[in-house]
C-alpha cells in the first residue's frame, strides 16, 4: 500500500520544500476529501490517491515559490487546484476560488470549513461578471483557458502591478502568438513535478501600462 504522507514529503523535498507537521496533515486531508467527493461530483478524472498526490498536490506545489502578495484568484479552480494547496502554503495571503460550476463550488465549500482555511473564499459565478471589492495582486489558472482568453476575461480583476500566473503542459507557443498586445510574458518557468511524467511549465504574465504622452508637470515650449 501506498504511503501518501511519505509520497508527498519526498515530493515537496524535491521540489525543495519542506512541510510542517500542520501543512502536511492540511494537504492529506484535503487528498481525503477529494477521494470521497470525486466518486459522486467528478471534480477530476484523476481517480487514483497516488496519482492525486503527485498530478494535484505536487503540481499544485511546485508554483508556491512564485506566490507573493496578499490577494489571490484562482479562476475556473474545479476541485481546487492549485487554489486549496496554496491557501494551505500561505496563509498570510487571501486566495479567492471561483468556478461557475455549482458541484465543484460546494465541493471547495466542504473543504474550506474542514480544513479550516479562514484565509479561502468561494465564490460560484462566471469569472467575466465577478466584481470583487478589491482588485487581486495575482491571478492563477490551471488549463482554464487559452491566455488570450485567461486574461481577457480577467483583466477587470486587475491592477497595473497584478501578475498573471497560467499552469500549463506544454510550452504554449501558438497561444503566446495570440496574447493581446498589452500584455507580455514577464517570466517562464519549465516546472519538475514529482511523480509527473508530462511536460509542466508555468508563465507569468504582465499587462504593460503605456505611460501618458504628456506628463501634467511638464510645460511644452511656445513656438509662437
Amino acid at each position: 500500500m501506498v504511503d501518501h504522507a511519505q509520497q508527498l514529503t519526498e515530493g515537496a523535498a524535491q521540489l525543495d520544500i519542506q512541510l510542517d507537521q500542520d501543512q502536511t496533515r492540511q494537504l492529506l486531508a484535503y487528498l481525503e476529501l477529494l477521494n470521497k467527493w470525486n466518486k459522486a461530483y467528478n471534480l477530476t478524472a484523476v481517480r487514483d490517491p497516488e496519482d492525486m498526490v503527485s498530478r494535484h498536490l505536487l503540481d499544485s506545489l511546485s508554483i508556491v515559490r512564485f506566490i507573493e502578495g496578499e490577494r489571490w484568484i484562482d479562476v475556473g479552480s474545479g476541485g481546487g487546484m492549485p487554489g486549496i494547496i496554496l491557501a494551505i502554503m500561505r496563509p498570510q495571503s487571501a486566495f479567492t476560488l471561483l468556478d461557475s460550476n455549482g458541484k465543484k463550488t460546494r465541493f471547495l465549500t466542504q473543504a474550506r470549513l474542514e480544513l479550516k482555511l479562514d484565509n479561502l473564499q468561494v465564490v460560484n459565478n462566471r469569472v467575466e461578471v465577478f466584481t470583487p471589492e478589491q482588485p487581486f495582486h495575482g491571478i492563477v489558472s490551471r488549463a482554464f483557458s487559452s491566455l488570450a482568453d485567461f486574461v481577457n476575461l480577467t483583466r477587470h480583476l486587475s491592477t497595473s502591478d497584478t501578475r498573471w500566473l497560467a499552469m500549463k503542459g506544454l510550452y504554449p507557443a501558438e497561444e503566446l502568438g495570440a496574447l493581446p498586445v498589452d500584455f507580455e510574458v514577464a517570466e517562464s518557468a519549465q516546472l519538475s513535478v514529482p511523480g509527473c511524467q508530462g511536460s509542466r511549465h508555468l508563465l507569468i504574465l504582465r499587462r504593460l501600462v503605456r505611460p501618458d504622452s504628456v506628463r501634467p508637470d511638464v510645460v511644452r515650449p511656445d513656438n509662437g
